[in-house]
This record gives structure tokens, sequence and C-alpha cells, in this order.
């Protein structure tokens, strides 16, 4: 499996996990004033948490997937401005078939903001840089909803799990 079939696979995971959690938000009868949740003063609020997490996925796509897409820079104003975001991006991963991605050893050469400077690898920029970062801002919006009041658990961060779950034979045992 390469690092690109990997990456697609993990985006469209967590792309629809961020879906159903603004789901159960909307369902729990939360307001678009989620949005400015924090769970400490020096911490990005829920909303850029969402911003930053879903342009880690365009930034991949930029950098190493074979699309030429913008970053969202203004400011989400709803839960269902979220949704539609979320699901523009799990279609254009859908359709930025791994073929396209750059081969894993292409040179990216990425310059943040502040001037820091990364030559790597494709697949070390996506193993590296994209996927700790989009983990780290999807676990802080499940963690300012959880904080929030909406009742979600672990099973709600991994719903793709269940796509491995063991059916039990007739004595309760996990069978193949």
């Amino acid at each position: 499996m390469t690092y690109a079939h990997s990456a697609r696979i993990i985006f469209i995971d967590m792309l629809g996990m961020l879906d159903r959690l603004v789901g159960k938000a909307l369902d729990a009868g939360m307001t678009d004033a989620v949005l400015a949740e924090k769970l400490t003063d020096d911490m990005f609020p829920l909303e850029l948490q969402f911003r930053v997490a879903l342009n880690q996925v365009l930034l991949a796509l930029n950098q190493v997937g074979g699309k030429a897409v913008p970053l969202d820079e203004t400011a989400y104003t709803t839960l269902a401005e979220i949704r539609e975001r979320i699901a523009s991006i799990l279609s254009q991963v859908e359709e930025a078939g791994a073929a396209a991605w750059a081969d894993a050893d292409a040179v990216v050469d990425l310059t943040l903001p502040n001037g820091v400077r990364f030559v790597m690898s494709a697949e070390e920029d996506i193993r590296d840089w994209i996927m700790p970062n989009f983990y780290f801002h999807v676990t802080m919006v499940y963690a300012l909803l959880r904080h929030a009041g909406v009742p979600i658990g672990k099973m709600d961060f991994i719903p793709h799990m269940d796509r491995h779950t063991a059916q039990a034979d007739a004595q309760g045992r996990p069978s193949s």
C-alpha cells in the first residue's frame, strides 16, 4: 500500500468522522456560538480547529496530491457551513486518486508563514507534517465539542472501526 493510498483512506475516514461530530452537535441543539469554544485562552477556538484540520487536507492535495486548491482563509460562521466544507473536501480527496499523487520520494519544499522551511520527501511530508497536524486539530475538535456538551465518546472518534467488527459465532467467540 502506498503512502498516498493510506493518506487518502485516513482523510476519508476522518472527514467522515468530523461530519458525524458536527451532525451530533446539531442534533444536541448546539448553536453556531459553539464555534467560539476554547479550552484555554491561548488555544484556537473550535472554528479555527476545524479550519486548520481541513486546511491540512487541502495542503496535502496541493503539495503531493496533484491538485491546486485554495486553502480556507475566511472563518467559518456556521456548523452548516463546516459540514458543506467537509463534504466538498471529501469529494476532492475521493477525486484525487492515489495514482495522481507525487512519487513517495518527490521533494516537497514547505515554508511556513513564520519563515521556517522544511525540505522533505512527499511521503515524509504526509507522515511527519500533514498527519500529525491533521490529527492534532481533529482531536481538538473532538475535545471542544465534548467539552461543550455534545454526547460523544471514543467510538465517535473512530467510527470507521465498525468495518472491522468481528461477528460472533453461536458460542459468542469472534469468527474470522
